[in-house]
């Protein structure tokens, strides 16, 4: 599968009077194709048989670095996998580099699924992810919350997996004071996660910080303990 080729099956699901509308909707200067999410699933999946890690790490450079928004998720959506054999640095190192391209949620969510395979996969990425919570880059700094999900989704967790969850716990309570919207919503989605299935741990970061971020992020967090 060539870059060229994975652009025309793009192209060709496209529906160019819904593109305008994703245009206006997303407000970033991409190509827009009005492609649905589930045709790129089955063409992501189309694309990564019979090929190798290498081929599929080109080929997802290539979709990302084309001006076209949905080449951008499908190049995250070819990485989505628990398992990458070999697990070596190149899957990662692929979508770390784009975390400073991240400039709308959309995108931004698609990728950082990718990188949530990739960090769970080894755990001693998250001391490079911790570097994106001081980055002048709003986007950058939301990823490191978005890209951490996995920890406050476990239903039994290691002890090494508590501590993980209290580091990016001191990650979010860094960002209280942060005003950007997506910033608030993050921290606000994360607890929410993890009220889930610790909602004491939840309430506990709720009575500390939650007088500093904004209501609708409290909100957000307290949205499933019925507070």
């Amino acid at each position: 599968m060539t870059l060229d080729e994975a652009l025309s099956d793009l192209r060709a699901a496209g529906d160019p009077e819904r593109a305008a509308g994703s245009a206006a909707y997303h407000k970033v200067e991409w190509e827009y194709l009005s492609v649905a999410v589930p045709q790129i699933d089955e063409m992501a999946d189309r694309w990564r048989a019979g090929v190798t890690l290498e081929e599929r790490l080109t080929l997802a450079k290539g979709l990302w670095d084309s001006n076209v928004f949905e080449a951008r998720i499908a190049a995250a959506k070819l990485l989505v996998q628990a398992r990458i054999r070999p697990d070596d640095e190149g899957a990662w190192r692929l979508i770390a580099s784009w975390v400073p391209d991240f400039d709308c949620w959309a995108l931004a969510d698609h990728a950082s699924i990718a990188g949530q395979k990739r960090i769970v996969a080894d755990p001693r990425r998250l001391d490079e992810v911790e570097t994106w919570t001081t980055s002048p880059h709003m986007w950058t700094r939301r990823a490191a919350l978005v890209m951490t999900l996995p920890w406050n989704r476990m239903r039994n967790p290691k002890p090494a997996d508590l501590e993980r969850r209290e580091r990016i716990l001191g990650w979010a309570a860094s960002y209280v004071d942060d005003r950007e919207w997506f910033i608030q919503k993050a921290i606000g989605w994360w607890l929410r996660e993890l009220s889930k299935h610790d909602p004491d741990r939840t309430r506990a970061f709720i009575e500390a910080y939650g007088t500093r971020i904004k209501p609708f992020a409290r909100r957000e967090a307290l949205r499933h303990l019925g507070e």
